[in-house]
């Protein structure tokens, strides 16, 4: 057999170097795209489908099973004979780049016939949408490993690499969204500028596949490279690739909802983690790229282990870390994110190892990666369905972490076990293992706590809640004093006094200003229960329908006898349902009355419910001379916007009041209506004593209009000109209140 000449072999390995920096810098820029389009489609469809976690499980685990098919496509690909991997490359991306710019309009045209659909044909349809896009992304990964791996010969290196600069370039962008896509220029621009690097990078590959030249002399390098032999067999890789993807996929979850609660469910909390963790998995991925070139099969698989372990420590810091340095404030998160990364960057070595391990650098190179990805795929969106809609119902913050951390030793004894050593080396290191496991626990156990009550205080707690309520839908807790807390932000108080008004519930007794007869009425949110108990004894209304996304509340209203007779109010109806889906769903009812005392305009998915579009949706759920009545949370545009989208209205307090009809205030019909005011049988207030009288003189005189507490829109559009109304593309201030922005 003929040989190459050294000088010949020389500048062929250096030309192959070429073409693989070529190969990165594509693969990179392809993942660029790939996450911009995640974040908006997600974002897109969590507003057609609903952001409670029911929906949000659905559609993180449709990009899932999309992404984990594409690689099985692509698997198969790869074994064809004649593929032209940087032409296919090309092809993917100018393809994905099409639907990306028209993807947009087809989920708004598709919300609009299937909003009545039951639960699992949403899922199906979430999937359908989707499944183009994620086909094509998921089949890159094992199409380029098979061809890296013809021309280098090395499995690990080749799916660490290319795995690393893919999801680097997810994590870089995710940063990119966060700063400057999403506050500056909203989703129809995000969705052009990565359809924009899709033909960037498309275009690329194609010329690079016509310039570049014969891969036989590289193949023949290849040949040079000691090829390892698996020493796993295929089924175990497999299985410990699905229970790492498992693990991971949990952790992030885990990892984002302290980080989110952390910092009151900001948008810019969920950006910072997911780029960690996306950065963390990619260093993960190089490191051990890396390693499967330096060490031999014995020693990666005790490095592999190691990783694990270590990634179990980084893990059992995170509550203590958030429990300890609580006193920071929000810039506890900048604690918390090199934690996220350092975690990720322990699992995100493991696909690389098992690859290394478990898969022949041969022709079947490209099918088994994709196999070995599926798994992965499978563990992840077993992880996205049963931590986040499940566990969380059943755990706590505590004990899912300590789960994580079993998890994680389980993963580690495996590869141990399958050392080639000693029983008693085995034994050794496995008990490593196991210390660390046991370390972890016990760190978690006693230096947090009281981490939830620590991160409220932004200290270290005196005390602890007198209620905690952990589930899927998220955080709530109620302190000493009664206030309530949701995912880390004030919801109000246990409080339905016009005496000792500490819960602005003046807002609640003031629907009898706005309306002569509010006799139906639809409230968004219950919290506390305080508005609803106050609506629900209204003697006006007739009927309340609430529609709340997190049942936790139900809990805590009923052990607070100020609020749990609502729960047995005949006129009460409370449906489980994110808000804006509901309202999708039941195009039929109208009300005369529909109150939102929502969350802070800031915070992650605000904007579903003070947009533009939402407030269009409002009117067609009015009833003729209908009021909206909801919370701006004192921002400008906000109020703005009201103002925009309706032919009246006016800001009492920090509420908008809007009707496509001139508002009835009758200040004497609201005296009366006070004046009577009862909640189960106890007036709200004496006429006969003088101190509450006072009390009532000065309610009605203080919200007179023209005064301070009322603001109408004429005056309100005249102060607020040139701001911006809040629309579902801009989505509003969510990404701009935390640069400072607004």
């Amino acid at each position: 057999m003929a040989t190459l000449e050294l000088p010949g072999l020389a500048a062929t390995a250096s030309a192959a170097h070429s073409r693989l920096r070529l190969l990165c810098v594509l693969f990179f820029f392809s993942g660029f795209p790939a996450l911009i389009y995640q974040l908006t489609w997600q974002r897109s469809l969590f507003r057609i489908f609903g952001v409670n976690t029911e929906s949000v499980t659905i559609v993180v685990t449709a990009f899932m099973v999309g992404l984990g098919l594409g690689s099985l496509a692509g698997g198969w690909v790869s074994r064809r004979s004649g593929v032209k991997p940087l032409l296919l490359l090309g092809a993917i991306e100018l393809v994905t780049a099409a639907f990306g710019l028209i993807s947009l309009t087809l989920f708004d045209a598709v919300s609009q016939r299937v909003s009545d659909l039951p639960l699992f044909a949403l899922a199906a349809i979430n999937l359908l949408l989707v499944i183009v896009p994620t086909l094509l992304m998921g089949a890159t990964l094992p199409i380029l490993v098979s061809h890296l791996v013809k021309t280098s010969g090395r499995i690990g290196n080749a799916v660490g690499t290319l795995y690393f600069v893919n999801t680097l370039g997810a994590g870089v962008a995710c940063l990119v969204c966060a700063v400057f896509i999403f506050p500056f220029l909203g989703m129809q621009a995000a969705v052009r500028i990565a359809a924009a690097i899709n033909v960037a990078v498309g275009v690329g590959a194609i010329v690079a596949h016509v310039m570049q030249r014969d891969t036989r002399e590289a193949v023949a390098v290849a040949s040079l490279w000691p090829a390892q032999p698996p020493v796993l067999s295929l089924p175990f890789v497999l299985l410990l690739a699905m229970l790492g993807g498992f693990i991971s996929l949990s952790y992030e979850i885990f990892l984002f909802r302290m980080v989110s609660y952390a910092t009151g469910s900001s948008s810019l909390a969920f950006a910072l983690t997911l780029s960690a963790f996306l950065v963390g998995i990619a260093g993960g991925a190089r490191s051990a790229a890396a390693a499967c070139d330096r060490l031999n099969a014995n020693e990666a698989m005790w490095q592999a282990a190691k990783d694990l372990i270590l990634g179990n420590i980084f893990g059992a810091l995170f509550l203590p870390v958030l429990a300890s340095f609580a006193w920071t404030d929000r810039a506890v998160a900048g604690l918390a994110i090199p934690l996220v990364y350092l975690v990720a960057r322990q699992w995100g070595a493991l696909l690389p190892y098992l690859s290394q391990f478990g898969i022949a650098a041969d022709n079947r190179a490209g099918m088994q990666t994709a196999l070995l990805y599926f798994a992965n795929i499978v563990g992840c969106a077993t992880g996205a369905v049963l931590t986040g809609f499940v566990l969380t119902d059943w755990l706590g913050a505590h004990a899912i972490a300590a789960l994580l951390l079993a998890g994680g030793t389980l993963c580690a004894l495996l590869l141990i076990a399958a050392l080639r050593s000693t029983p008693r080396e085995r034994l050794r290191r496995g008990g490593l293992a196991v210390a660390a496991l046991a370390a972890g626990i016990v760190a978690i156990v006693l230096l947090a706590p009281r981490v939830y009550e620590n991160l409220q205080a932004k200290g270290v707690a005196a005390h602890a809640f007198a209620q905690i309520v952990e589930n899927h839908s998220g955080v709530i807790t109620v302190d000493t004093e009664g206030k309530v807390y949701g995912n880390g932000m004030y919801d109000g108080r246990f409080s339905t006094s016009l005496r000792n008004d500490t819960n602005g519930i003046v807002r609640a007794y003031a629907l009898s200003l706005l309306h002569p007869a509010p006799r139906h009425v639809l409230m968004i949110g219950l919290a506390a229960g305080s508005w609803a108990q106050v609506i629900a004894n209204n003697p006006s209304v007739q009927s309340v329908t609430i529609v709340e996304i997190n049942r936790g509340y139900l809990e805590l209203i009923a052990l607070h006898d100020e609020v749990s007779s609502l729960l047995r109010n005949p006129k009460v109806r409370i449906v489980t349902d994110d808000g804006r889906r509901w309202l999708t769903h039941h195009p039929e009812q109208h009300f005369d009355a529909i109150l939102a005392d929502v969350t802070f305009h800031f915070r992650a998915n605000a904007t579903n419910v003070l947009s533009t579009e939402f407030l269009e949706m409002i009117k067609g759920h009015l009833s003729p001379g209908g009021i909206y009545f909801y919370n701006t949370t004192m921002s400008r545009r906000v109020q703005r916007t009201g103002c925009l989208a309706f032919g009246y209205g006016a800001r009492f307090e920090n509420q908008m009041v809007v009707s496509q009809t001139p508002i009835d205030w009758d200040y004497a019909r609201w005296r009366n209506v006070l004046e009577h005011y009862a909640i189960d049988g106890k007036a709200t207030l004496d006429p006969d004593s003088a101190v509450d009288r006072a009390t009532l003189d000065a309610l009605v005189r203080n919200h007179q209009r023209g005064g301070a507490m009322v603001e109408e829109c004429p005056q309100l559009l005249a102060a607020t000109a040139g701001r911006v109304p809040v629309t579902d593309d801009n989505m509003g201030t969510e990404w701009r209140y935390y640069l400072n922005l607004e």
